[in-house]
Formats: C-alpha cells, structure tokens, sequence
C-alpha cells in the first residue's frame, strides 16, 4: 500500500471549497496530491465509514445544518453526494458513524445537542431520530450554555459519549435502532471545557482532551454499565506557558501505549505514554507542528506517520512516528490546504 488516501475537512470562510483528499505515499514519505472533491459549506469535520463505502460531513446550508453523506471512490478519492439531513439552526462541529455503517451521530456546539440517524439500506441518512438537548452553565465565560463538542461510540458500540465544554460533563447515551437514552453523565472539573474524547483500544480506560484548562483526563470505562470515572489529570502545555492556549484533538495509538493531544497556541502535540496497568499517563515530549493553530491530527494507517492540520497556517505537517518511544520527527511542513479543521484516512 504505498499510497493512502485521506480527508480534510475545512471552514470555507477563506479560499476553503469543502472536502478536500490527499495521498501519502508511504514509500517516499510525502504527501500530495491535493483536490478538492466536495464542495459544501464548513464542512469543518467529517468521518468514514469502516468499510470506506461512504463519507460523512457537517455542513451548513442557509440557517440550517447537518450531515451530508457521499460514495467513496476507492481508487481515486472522489466522492459522490448520496443525500443530506438538515435541522433548524447552526451546523453541528462533530460527526461519528458506528462500526457496521447502521448510524450516525454529531454534536452541536452552538445549539448544546446530540443528534442521531440511521443509515438507510442504500447509504442515505434517515432524518434525525433522537435531538438531545443538553443543559447547564460553566464558571467560564465561554461556558454561558451548553457547548457539545464530540459525540461518538464507544468500543463495544452499546452506548453514544457526547463531550459538552460548556457544561464540563460527559454524557453517556444508550444507543438502540438509532434513538438515544442518557443513561449518565460525569461531571468533570469546574471550567476545564472538555473537548474529544478518545478510548483505550482495550475498552478499559479513555481519555479526554480539555480546551479551556489544557489537561488530558484519564477516566476508567465501566462497559457493563457505561459509567466514566476520572483517573487523572495532566497537564497538556508546560507550566511556564502563559499566552492563549486551547486544547484540540486527542488521539490514541492502536496498541494503547501512547497519547497523543493538540495544542492550539502553544501549537503542539503533546506525546505522553499509557501506564498498562492502571491506564494512566507520564510525558513524554512536546514536538511543535510547524504551524499556527494545529485543529487535528491523524495517524495514518500504518500508524508509522502521524500528520497535522494547521488551520490558521492552512498547512498540512507530515512527522514520522517511532514506534517504540511514541516520538514524532518533522518531515514536510509545506503542504498547502486552505483552512484545514480534521484529517481522517480511508482504512486499509
């Protein structure tokens, strides 16, 4: 497989036509081959589908938003619109599919909502099923509402786990022939703004990036019961840091024994190494992702590259990935995408 093929999601508030593909060539290391090849408004996120058939973004149209679903090319990258499902009001910020392509999930930031569909036979979206609403406040100023940031499945794929910043919870939905049912919700420490989450592949632990206290969370993950309780917290930039700093993605290699979280101002990605028995982090080094606002980040499939989006730089990063020690080594730092948000690969 010398050549991957992956996604970007972007704001089209700039030069930005929507979805744009790119290949990694594995042999020679460099990414390429942009295009773009969905023109849709902010379709800022955007996910795949396991058996890299569909895609499925976030977008905007009027005062309406949504989910647009499309056909994957496999060999090419093209995408074809399949359908979209819109609801009154702003375009969420987050999309999920689960495992077996049956249903879809998005969290609205601006709306404090958790919204799922089914997957029709032919890959089209059915309209929205359950609209969650959630409610509260935070002591921070941008905690004036609820504020969910993610929403996706949990590793066993019994339950939805929304993220809600303005309300520093983590919301725990069961999810059945695609409505939703709160089952439980962890409130998390006063103003920290949980951002995304991701799980430790033994479906024992996860882990949680913080926007506005710049910490990642360890939690246990009950999954008889889908009930989270907080393990740790760690410091996501280093303590002399005192500029504008928002936590981003957080990511998890698939043999569970390194964290990888974005750094929004300090622009970095902090690397640190999972304790396997207690699940628990140590640092272990900061590596700067050559660019201004770093929104996402992926590793790719052979999880021996790992590459950044810089939104406000609008560059892709490449960085190779040592296996062994977690540690990231700059590549290529030139690759030109306007106004990037999240970066997702085809499976292989």
């Amino acid at each position: 497989m010398p050549k991957l093929i992956g996604y970007i999601g972007t704001y089209t508030k700039g030069d930005s036509q929507g979805v744009y593909s790119f290949t990694l060539d594995t042999d020679s290391a460099k990414l390429g081959d942009i295009k773009a090849v969905a023109e849709l408004d902010n379709p800022t996120y955007v996910n795949l589908s396991k058996d890299n058939k569909s895609l499925y973004a976030v977008v905007k149209e009027g005062d309406k938003g949504g989910v647009a679903a499309y056909q994957i090319n496999q060999q090419t990258g093209d995408l074809t619109a399949t359908n979209r499902e819109l609801l009154d009001g702003s375009s969420p910020c987050h999309v999920s599919v689960d495992s077996k392509n049956n249903q879809v999930v998005t969290a609205n930031y601006h709306l404090g909502t958790i919204v799922s569909h089914k997957i029709n036979e032919d890959n089209t979206i059915s309209p929205a099923l359950s609209v969650m609403q959630h409610e509260g406040t935070g002591p921070h100023e941008r905690q004036e509402k609820p504020h969910a940031h993610y929403s996706g499945f949990t590793p066993d794929e019994k339950y939805v786990v929304a993220v809600d910043l303005g309300i520093d919870k983590i919301v725990t939905y069961k999810i059945s022939e695609g409505k939703l049912e709160e089952i439980h919700s962890l409130l998390v420490k006063a103003g920290s703004g949980p951002r995304h989450i991701t799980f430790h592949p033994n479906g024992k632990y996860a882990y949680v990036m913080t926007e506005l206290s710049n910490e990642v969370i360890t939690l246990s993950y009950n999954s008889e019961t889908g009930i989270l309780t907080e393990l740790q917290y760690i410091p996501a930039i280093p303590a002399d840091f005192t500029e504008n700093s928002q936590g981003s993605a957080i990511h998890i290699s698939s043999d569970g024994r390194f964290v990888y979280a974005g750094n929004r101002g300090h622009d970095s990605i902090a690397i640190y190494r999972v304790n396997e028995e207690t699940g628990e982090l140590s640092f272990v080094e900061y590596t700067s992702t050559e660019g201004n606002w770093p929104r996402d980040f992926a590793l790719d499939p052979t999880e021996k590259f790992l590459i950044a989006s810089n939104q406000e730089s609008s560059n892709l990063v490449l960085f190779s990935r040592d296996t062994l020690t977690g540690k990231l080594t700059l590549l290529q730092s030139d690759v030109t995408v306007p106004d990037p948000v999240c970066v997702k690969f085809l499976n292989v």
